[in-house]
């Protein structure tokens, strides 16, 4: 306590990884987006502190917390607005300490995940008056739609093909990107027979499908996870490593506001921690004024 005391709150930021313990396949262990959060939050952290002397990276232990998973065996699901109220009450705790900026590090991609992470971020920052912002569904968003894949190609020395274009396009869960990230940072937890494992591709209506990934035979994958390569991942979290510092050092500047950098599913209104409760509460209020009516 005495050493985190110490710390300047002015140039100290608090580095907190929030992912859930989610199914990847046959072929990866449970823990992917955890593993994956907590090495960009350290290398944000060794980044942080060389390029801004005299600045301060504290890394909080992870939170293994997700929502917007898909559930089988190895899934931990957590709901929606408990996580949300979980990351609120963690930066409450930090903001009323005195820390003045907090980053959250997530290696989840689920719609519902990042809008409550951003939620989370966006309460904290309101009501304590400081800089609470989560990074990562902003640059996720970049990295699927395909805007970094020059600075990647640039990364890894060489163009991609079309046929990987294609399969990068059809990549989101436990495929080409996250079996990669696994074999350069936890090999020894990667199954060997991920190579032979069949590419699993799935239309635009069907991922509007809970579980769409474990339905009709589906392993839990999503993606290519045979075309994986460490040199893929390297060049591809070196490509968002440099994303995340220049977007830090906006937030840190106070170029940048955290409400600029979100993603969009944060303005899809269902989507919403409070969408659904608020609806019911409407539906009720509309029932009892019906019912009040019909008896006048």
């Amino acid at each position: 306590m005495p050493a985190l005391d110490a710390l300047p709150r002015e140039r100290t930021v608090i580095l907190l990884t929030v992912s859930p313990l989610e199914e990847h396949g046959p072929h990866l262990p449970v823990g992917v987006d955890a593993f994956t959060a907590r090495h960009f939050a350290e290398s944000v952290a060794q980044r942080l502190t060389a390029e801004r002397p005299g600045w301060q990276a504290v890394l909080a232990p992870t939170l293994h917390l997700g929502t917007f998973t898909f559930d089988t065996v190895g899934t931990i699901r957590v709901r929606q607005r408990v996580v949300r109220d979980a990351v609120v009450d963690y930066g409450r705790s930090l903001a009323r300490a005195g820390f003045r900026y907090i980053l959250i590090s997530n290696g989840h991609g689920g719609p519902g995940h990042l809008v409550a992470l951003e939620e989370a971020a966006a309460i904290v920052s309101r009501r304590h008056g400081i800089t609470m912002a989560s990074v990562t569904g902003h640059l996720a968003w970049q990295f699927i739609r395909g805007r970094y894949l020059p600075r990647i190609e640039h990364a890894l020395g060489r163009a991609l093909t079309d046929e990987e274009r294609r399969a990068f396009a059809e990549d989101s869960h436990g495929g080409w990107f996250e079996t990669s990230m696994m074999l350069l940072l936890r090999p020894h937890l990667v199954d060997g027979g991920f190579r032979t494992l069949p590419p699993a591709r799935f239309s635009l209506a069907g991922r509007l499908r809970p579980n769409y990934a474990l339905r009709n035979g589906g392993s839990g994958y999503v993606g290519h996870p045979g075309l994986a390569d460490p040199a893929f991942a390297r060049a591809a979290a070196s490509v968002l490593l440099d994303e995340a510092m220049a977007l830090i050092h906006g937030l840190l500047d106070g170029r940048i506001r955290p409400n600029q950098r979100r993603s969009p599913f944060s303005a899809i209104p269902f989507l919403r921690t409070d969408f659904w409760p608020a609806l019911g509460s409407l539906a009720v209020l509309l029932l009892a004024a019906a019912a009040w009516w019909l008896t006048r």
